[in-house]
Formats: C-alpha cells, structure tokens, sequence
C-alpha cells in the first residue's frame, strides 16, 4: 500500500514547497478540527502507548548490566521510529492523493471508505494491478492490523493488572471475541447508510483522541521518575516537549468539545449528560496530573508519608 500510494503521489506532482510548508505550519479551521483529532486518534492510538511498553519489556536481556539494557533501547528506539515514519508516509501519501484528486471537485462530499477504491481507480487506474484492488487490500491489512494490535494490549493490560494466566487458545478467543462480535453488532446497527458508518468510523478516532490522556500522562509521570527508571529516566528537555505534546492534545480536544456543544448539542437532557461527561474527563485528567504531583513531592520529602518516619 506504502509503494501504491508513493506511485499516486508521485502522479499526482503535488507542490512541494505546499506540501512542506502545510506540514511544518498546519492551519486548522472550525470545519477541519474533528478530522484533525480523528487523525490524532487513529495514528497515535492510546492502546499502543501500553502496548510499546510491554514490548520494550519482552526483549530477554539481563536489566542488572547497564550496556545491555541501553543496547536494547537503543534498537528499540530505531525499530519504533521507523515504524512511526512509515505510517507517517502513508498517512501523507493518502492524504495528498485524494486532496489533489478531489479537493473542490463534486465527488469530493461523496467519498467514504466504501468507494474511495472506485473512486481512485477512475482517477488514477491503469497499470498491471488495479488501484481498487490494492485499496482493498491496504484497508485489510489496516484492520487487520488494528485488531492485532488491540489484541496484544488488551492482553498485556489485563494480565498485568488480574494477573491473569491463560491458555493461547482461551486467551485468543476471549479476547478476540472481545474485538469481533461489538464491531458485527456495531455495524449490524449502523448499516443503515454508508454516510452513517463513515461517521461512526470518524468518531471512534475522535474517541481514541479523548483517551490518549489517560496513557499518556501517567506513562509521562512513571518514565521522569529516578526511583522507578533509575539512571534511564527521561531528560529535562524530553520531559518538556513530552508534557507539551500531553498538553496540546488535551487543549485540542478540549476545543473539539467546546465546538460540538455550540453547534450539535440541542436539548437540555442532551446537554446535561455531556456536560456531565465533559465535567468528568476534565477532572480525571486533573486527578492524574494532580496525583502525580503528589507522590513527587511524597518522595522528595518522605516524612510527609504516615509510616515512613
């Protein structure tokens, strides 16, 4: 999919001063910013935040010898970046294709994930293999490995959490039917129109946006810690750009909220049970930064901890 859509791109002669400078200085409108956080949602996705975690920790190496364990971050971190740049590439290669392609034209209102295919084939086919085939299969293989990987960080959070210890074959069917059988119900009820289910599709990212927070911020506050990472814990300036990151996502789906109230919420029962909602993500969110305050300043000045004189 990656080699098919940098064959479209270049097709498509896309400005690259354009293209750089969109990059570099994003412009975001009223219109755009649900896009923005579905975008957010889907690439980053707060499951994966776990699930790089308990992958550093699969690698068997011995943690008492410094060198070994710097040697097994070091590859690590090589083999995260590089997949985090090949999904960047793809995500820019679709995204340029079909802005060159149909930005401004009448099928641009009308495209959705059942017939972008069609829609590329007509534009750009040609060659040996049908650009509808090898749409098809790049949204199999991303949904594919969108459940992979939910999969793997359920398991890793439930069996550190419950401590939970089952066979490969149970563990495999409970937590794939765990994946599996909402989505068929999802999209039993949804399979009204095709409109309805790229909506649906929309939100669940916008969704995953929300709850990036709750993995981010923690992890943030367990890696700047010296009595949890020892001689590995983050540096000044990555703790910085990291909470700056944190804090800018928080801020962009604070205004996605703000800018849903003012324009689809009608209704007073509708509004009180969003705002409820709202009301408790925003002190969830305080409650974790708060907490991670507190224990710091515990460990900085452990007399303040009952027990502990």
């Amino acid at each position: 999919m990656a080699l098919s859509f940098a064959w479209m791109f270049g097709e498509t002669k896309p400005s690259g001063s354009e293209l750089l400078i969109g990059i570099l200085v994003p412009k975001l409108s009223s219109k755009t910013i649900q896009q923005a956080v579905g975008v957010v949602g889907c690439i980053i996705m707060p499951h994966n935040v776990f699930l790089h975690s308990a992958l550093v920790q699969s690698r068997d190496i011995d943690n008492n010898k410094k060198g070994r364990v710097q040697e097994a971050l070091r590859y690590y971190s090589i083999e995260s970046t590089l997949a985090l740049v090949v999904s960047f590439m793809i995500n820019l290669f679709v995204t340029t294709v079909f802005a060159k392609g149909f930005y401004g034209t009448e099928q641009a209102n009308n495209i959705g994930l059942v017939n972008a295919g069609q829609y590329l084939q007509e534009k750009y086919g040609g060659g040996l293999f049908p650009i509808l085939y090898i749409w098809g299969i790049g949204l199999l293989a991303a949904g594919q490995s969108s459940t992979i990987t939910g999969t793997y960080a359920g398991q890793f959070i439930m069996g550190g959490f419950l401590n939970l210890r089952l066979k490969k074959w149970l563990r495999a069917l409970i937590t794939r039917s765990c994946a599996i059988v909402p989505t068929i119900i999802v999209a039993l009820v949804f399979d009204t129109s095709e409109d309805m289910l790229d909506v649906l599709n929309e939100w669940l990212n916008v969704l995953q946006s929300v709850q990036i927070p709750f993995a981010l911020i923690p992890l943030l506050y367990l890696v700047s810690q010296e009595h949890i990472m020892g001689t590995f814990k983050i540096g000044p300036v990555l703790k910085m750009v990291s909470w700056l990151v944190a804090v800018l996502v928080i801020l962009i789906n604070g205004y996605l909220l703000l800018e849903f109230f003012s324009s689809e919420v009608n209704g007073v029962l509708i509004a009180t049970v969003i705002g409820v909602f709202t009301a408790g993500y925003v002190a969830f969110i305080i409650y974790l930064v708060s907490r991670g305050i507190t224990f710091s300043s515990w460990r900085a000045h452990p007399k303040l901890v009952p027990g502990t004189e």
